[in-house]
């Protein structure tokens, strides 16, 4: 935990960051069901497998544009010549491998939101309602679970690439399917409340 001049105790991971300070106390851990939205932070945390979320945070902007707002029915009809475009954008992650699993799992998105919804078919795994976890610390807070090895299993099946547990539970805590904030960070409070009007 880290006591801020305005005197409100938060996780410890944004540290001093004012820019990272504004994610966690107005976006981290809010439950999102917007389908589009989801599949925005899905691909970003993506994205982010070997680099720190604050990098992928300050492109976002950037990769919202090179992803045509992150529209899936857009992406999923983008060819090699747009990837090669796209691999010289110095405003996002130029990964090949990336760059490809994100048109891969546009395709994905649109079968998925076809059939059931894309925000229904992640949140049926939480039961539609998001995981109070009352962490203490952050020796508390774990890198996977249980729920997220079988939705990284699913969305691999659904043709996802760079969904690995790890990468979908930091999903998960973004996204407020788990309210991972810690109970003296002040939004773990108001996070739980937003559980509540569901």
């Amino acid at each position: 935990m880290i006591l801020h001049p305005d005197n409100k105790a938060r996780c410890w991971w944004p540290g001093h960051d004012d820019f990272y300070i504004a994610y966690h106390d107005t976006e981290w851990g809010v439950p999102e069901f917007d389908d589009r939205a989801l599949f925005e932070k899905l691909i970003l945390d993506g994205f982010q497998a070997g680099l720190s979320w604050i990098t992928i945070l300050r492109k976002r902007e950037n990769f919202r544009r090179a992803f045509a707002g992150f529209d899936p029915a857009v992406i999923a009809r983008f060819d090699q010549a747009q990837v090669e475009a796209l691999m010289l954008d110095p405003g996002i992650v130029r990964n090949r491998a990336k760059i490809e699993a994100t048109i891969a799992g546009a395709r994905a998105w649109l079968t998925i939101q076809e059939r059931r919804g894309f925000s229904r078919y992640l949140w049926d795994f939480v039961d539609g309602r998001p995981v109070q976890n009352n962490l203490r610390s952050r020796a508390d807070v774990r890198p996977e679970t249980e729920v997220s090895r079988r939705i990284s299993k699913a969305l691999k099946a659904e043709g996802f690439n760079f969904v690995g547990p790890t990468i979908v539970y930091a999903f998960m805590q973004a996204v407020g399917m788990v309210n991972d904030h810690l109970t003296g960070c002040f939004r773990h409070a108001e996070c739980a409340a937003l559980a509540e009007t569901r």
